[in-house]
């Protein structure tokens, strides 16, 4: 799956989960919990996007170069998800709880898609 297709995936999973659930996040947070949530299913998507980028644009390089864009590219991924969280919460006092459910709840099933596609993608070229 091209980067382009698989942006428009992910955006759209992530946009339209959270359109539908907006009525609820109004009626069960106050705007600054609903905007952390949001927040929090941006930066997952975020971070899916550069994760199949990195896997993508390493793939027909050497090995050498495929682990150190992938395992490189985690640290960097990790360390900017840590950074903007730590910024969210300390200076822009949105709150932890909508943040953190958000994050992980979009950053799991993401992983899985992702995981899904390659291993898709490289069973087909093993063939």
């Amino acid at each position: 799956m091209s980067l382009g297709r698989y942006a428009l995936l992910v955006l759209a999973l992530v946009g339209g989960t959270l359109l539908a659930a907006w009525p609820l996040l109004e009626r069960g947070l106050e705007p600054r919990g609903r905007w952390a949530a949001v927040l929090g299913g941006g930066l997952a998507a975020l971070n899916a996007l550069a994760a199949y980028f990195l896997v993508v644009w390493s793939q027909s390089r050497p090995p050498r170069v495929f682990l150190g864009a992938v395992l490189g590219g985690m640290l960097g991924r990790m360390a900017f998800l840590l950074t903007a969280v730590g910024v969210a919460i300390v200076f822009v006092e949105l709150p932890r709880l909508p943040l953190t459910v958000s994050l992980l709840a979009y950053f799991v099933p993401l992983l899985a898609l992702e995981l899904a596609i390659l291993h898709r993608q490289t069973t087909r070229e093993a063939r």
